[in-house]
């Protein structure tokens, strides 16, 4: 499926009761943008977001990222794909990740185990979701592996065009790179990464992100204290929507096929404004 090149990465578009969000979502279409992902929550509401957004629009395409295989069972996920494919056929696309032990354990310790094995199983089982319509969140080798083989491609998140450039380096042509970009459209930098620091504070906490960014040369210090204005600066790009521009073109030199751009800071639940700044810069040049 043709996810274009560029597309918006969005918590607030979750709220899709507000036909503010269901406009925003129509408009993303018009100005281009090929995708529109979302955090696809647990059971089968991110389903049932989907279904609202693939009807408040004509062509655009709406994936999850990501399902978590632990909140969401593979019968949801098969009808819910079902569901998808009766409103709007060929467009929506599952991403499906193995979250984070400190999230699935919480309430139910010892749950997280064994990741890439239970990953393999429930694909394995998912035959009613074909393998070009299912997209892995996957940033260490052997779940990029798993991605290959079970599915269109990686979403990776919280990445830079350094990773991504190892990512395509270990993946075949043809094999999707569609990789989440954090952005915050302010020049001021004391202000700009105030913002993103507050962005990645939960996420510093999470093993699976601290290891890929250590694999990646950063060091400990780098992920200390509420990161490193280093780490900070590489994971989002801040500036103006030029600088915006040049972060994302730098992930597709580095081979990703797609960029969806979460911004940050924006001051409502769908950042329109920042939107249509980014767009300008990337799909009109």
């Amino acid at each position: 499926m043709d996810l274009g090149t560029l597309g918006v990465w969005s918590i607030g578009i979750r709220q899709v009761a507000d036909p503010a969000v269901r406009a925003a979502a129509a408009e993303l279409e018009q100005l281009g943008y090929g995708t529109i992902w979302y955090s696809g929550g647990s059971g089968t509401r991110g389903f049932d977001i989907g279904r609202v957004l693939l009807e408040a629009t004509d062509r655009i395409a709406v994936a999850t990222g990501i399902t978590s295989i632990w909140a969401t069972t593979v019968a949801q996920s098969a009808a819910g794909f079902e569901q998808m494919e009766q409103v709007a056929p060929g467009r929506f696309l599952l991403g499906l990740g193995v979250s984070h032990a400190p999230m699935v354990n919480q309430g139910d310790p010892g749950r997280y185990r064994r990741p890439l094995q239970n990953m393999a199983r429930y694909l394995d089982e998912l035959t009613a979701v074909p393998r070009q319509r299912r997209i892995i969140a996957a940033l260490g080798p052997k779940m990029l592996d798993l991605a290959r083989q079970q599915s269109i491609g990686t979403h990776p998140y919280l990445v830079t065009p350094q990773i991504t450039e190892r990512i395509r380096g270990r993946v075949q042509a043809g094999f999707l790179v569609a990789v989440e970009q954090g952005v915050v459209l302010e020049t001021d930098p004391a202000r700009a990464r105030s913002v993103a620091r507050e962005h990645l504070s939960g996420y510093l906490k999470l093993p699976n992100y601290v290891n890929n960014w250590l694999r990646s040369g950063y060091q400990p210090q780098d992920v200390a204290d509420g990161g490193s204005d280093r780490l900070v600066d590489d994971l989002i790009a801040w500036g103006d929507a030029a600088a915006v521009g040049d972060r994302i073109r730098a992930h597709y030199a580095a081979g990703a096929d797609h960029v969806c751009v979460q911004v940050l800071g924006g001051g409502t639940p769908v950042p329109v404004a920042q939107w249509r700044a980014i767009s300008k810069e990337v799909l009109a040049a």
